[in-house]
Parts: C-alpha cells; structure tokens; sequence
C-alpha cells in the first residue's frame, strides 16, 4: 500500500451514495489542489485500501442500495480504523441526532459535517483542518 504525499497533493476518498454529493465535493476540492476518488458505498472505499491509502476519507453516515442492507457509516468507520488507523475519517450526515455525533466523537473521528446549505463550505474548512494537524 503507498502513502501519498501531504498538502495540496493530499489524496482524499469521498464516499457518499448521492451522486450529486459526490459530484460538488469532488469539483471544490479538486478545484482546491486535492486528488479526489469517489465511491458510492463504503464497501468500495474499504476494498481501495489495499490498493492505496488517502490522507484523508470523507464518510457519509447512511447509505441505501436497492435489495441489500449496505455497511453504515459506523460499521465503516470501524473497518477503517481496524485497517488504516492513521487515516483521519470526517463523517457527513444529515442526522443532527447527539448521540449519533457522540458516538462518533468517542470513536474518534476527525470531524463532522451536516449534510447541509452550508456543506461545501464547511466541508473544504473541515478538509484544510484536519490535513494541517
């Protein structure tokens, strides 16, 4: 597995079932400098790993797939972090709920981010962030 290098050349994976999500995240942050992939699922996201690990994954919380219960954003998480410990996860959701984000926290993820009208925005903040730490 390579390790790409930092800054504006940061790898970063975008998961998310919406593809217009996927679609505005991808064009901000290539605009910005990053080198984007996209996946529908998280399933696709783990399998990449052990081709190439990102500096970075944006997760969506809560996916839905015609005739199959696909992995959740927590059950992603995990495998992640079980695979790539090193690799900081910002999670994107529309749940508000506090024990959703709590868990999260707990868990360790590096940020999260309201599917929201202020998405992009706060996600490029969020982005810039965590890859300074």
């Amino acid at each position: 597995m390579e390790k790409v290098g930092p800054q504006t050349d940061s790898l970063i994976f975008v998961v998310d079932d919406d593809p217009v999500i996927i679609s505005l995240v991808s064009a901000r942050l290539e605009a910005s400098g990053y080198r984007v992939r996209s996946y529908s699922y998280a399933e696709e996201c783990i399998t990449a790993l052990a081709e190439e690990l990102p500096d970075l994954i944006i997760l969506d919380f809560y996916f839905l797939k015609d005739g199959v219960v696909p992995m959740n954003g927590m059950e992603a998480y995990d495998e992640i972090t079980r695979l790539a410990p090193e690799i900081p996860v910002i999670m994107l959701s529309a749940q508000e709920k506090g024990d959703v984000v709590l868990e999260f926290a707990r868990k360790g993820i590096a940020d999260y981010v309201i599917k929201d009208s202020d998405l992009i925005d706060n996600l490029q903040m969020s982005v810039k962030e965590v890859l300074e730490r």
